[in-house]
């Protein structure tokens, strides 16, 4: 194939990358620009496949369906709630192929010193690919959601930085190359697990946004070692954007992303808050069809989705019951906190799927003024996005954070399984409200019970 229209076929690819990136701004374009970026690349990859004879058109279309089938299996299968573990996935599997890439690129050159690129790719690969791993057995629950810490972590990571920069130094000054690779590659990974143990569940939005970052910038990295364009663009484009939304994130918790590294927040928690309260305050239960009453007489309602939806995969449920509501005319919003979930637009990705008309979504800025207005404040698996420790008690870990301003609302209903704190682990005293009633059981059953109530009345 001519080496013009590789360059021409690269520099399309990169115009439908930054297009679909631009896309994905919004919610009524996101899946567009989802389709225009892998459009642009599968025209990268089958022009880099024919402009280094790697594989014959046989193989290449052999490849080709193989993996999309693969993929179209998964992307049926997986379920909402193990969406955020295979984001997680996928990042530790995009930092893993550049760092083998970078490394097939530096074998046969072994007796030259090879560009700092190589080694770049090479460890932000790894990390990325160790830290990920973690990331998603605590996300998929095959290891403790909590934090992870030891006697002298800090020292110890330290000590493995400082040895990764010996040892890319070593290379560059007369080294064993191949032996610094594999120093290089084993440090790394145990870097990566130091990284990502302490990081609680309450942070696990930011650290999943910064992994994110981490595969692209590796992919940049071995972008500069192919000399290849389009994985540069594509890599700078993915890096960024993760920086951004990591910084985005960070805000949305009112911390610093330092502090998220440094880890120790939320976590499994077991313990669950008993229905009465140490200063003698007590928890008012109610049942779905006084809760249709309420509902049915409201003018406005905004339901505020959080992880406990995912889980029961009640999306659908909810949908209905919204537009029930507003066959009654009641005006029904969708109040979205930026961490609500596991990953960043978690609940965005779960409404959509369910067909939530995108301009019923609104963002907690966008919303926030509302609630004092709202008759009734409908929350269905959410926990620390309302908490009101995060304004008032200043021993709380997540003191500072924004949360949504459902307390101000007329009545709060919480839809719940159990009395159980957050995936920050901390306890939500807005459960003994005077205008909080709390409604136990599966949100799926609890919302298609409201939906009959709602009806029959």
């Amino acid at each position: 194939m001519p080496q013009g229209l590789i360059h021409g076929i690269y520099l399309l690819s990169a115009i439908l990358f930054i297009a679909g990136l631009k896309r994905l701004q919004s919610p009524v374009t996101a899946r567009s620009g989802n389709r225009a970026a892998a459009l642009g690349m599968l025209l990268a990859i089958i022009a880099t496949l024919f402009s280094r004879e790697i594989l014959t058109p046989v193989e290449m279309l052999g490849g080709l369906a193989i993996g999309g089938f693969i993929g179209a299996v998964m992307a049926k299968r997986v379920k909402m709630t193990a969406m955020p573990e295979l984001v997680a996935a996928f990042n530790g599997f995009g930092g893993l192929a550049s760092a083998l890439v970078a490394t097939a690129e530096i074998i046969p050159n072994l007796q030259n010193t090879t560009s700092v690129y190589s080694y770049l790719s090479i460890l932000v690969g790894t990390v990325t690919f160790s830290g990920s791993f973690i990331a998603f057995m605590k996300l998929s629950g095959k290891m403790t959601g909590s934090p992870v810490e030891f006697f002298g972590r800090y020292v110890i990571t330290a000590g493995f930085l400082i040895l990764i920069a010996a040892t890319i130094g070593w290379a560059f000054f007369g080294g064993d190359i191949l032996g610094c690779i594999i120093i290089l590659a084993g440090l790394s990974l145990i870097f990566g697990v130091l990284i990502v143990l302490p990081i609680g569940g309450a942070d696990m939005p930011v650290i999943v946004a910064f992994l994110n970052a981490l595969s692209g910038l590796a992919a940049a990295a071995t972008g500069f070692v192919l000399e290849n364009t389009v994985l540069i663009i594509s890599g700078a484009l993915v890096g960024a954007s993760g920086i951004m939304l990591t910084q985005t994130m960070c805000v949305a918790m009112n911390r610093k992303f330092w502090h998220v590294l440094i880890g120790g927040v939320g976590g499994d928690s077991a313990e669950e808050m008993s229905g009465k309260h140490t200063d003698g305050r007590s928890i008012t239960s109610t049942t779905p069809d006084d809760t249709a009453i309420i509902l049915n007489y409201a003018r406005k309602v905004i339901i505020v989705p959080g992880y406990g939806l995912a889980v029961a995969q009640a999306q659908h449920q909810v949908r209905e019951l919204a537009e029930t509501l507003q066959e009654r005319g009641v005006d029904v919003k969708y109040a979205v906190h930026p961490v609500a979930g596991r990953m960043p637009g978690h609940m965005n990705v779960l409404l959509a799927e369910a067909n939530v008309p995108y301009d019923s979504l609104f963002e907690m800025e966008e919303i926030n003024h509302e609630f004092d207005s709202t008759d009734v404040a409908l929350i269905i698996g959410a926990n620390d996005v309302v908490n009101p420790a995060a304004r008032h008690d200043q021993s709380s870990p997540i003191y500072g954070m924004p949360i949504l301003n459902v307390d101000q609302a007329k009545t709060v209903v919480f839809l719940k399984r159990s009395m159980r704190p957050g995936y920050s682990g901390v306890s939500n005293l807005l459960f003994f409200a005077p205008n909080t009633r709390m409604l136990f059981g599966d949100a799926k059953d609890s919302v298609s019970e409201l939906i009959t109530e709602v009806k029959a009345i």
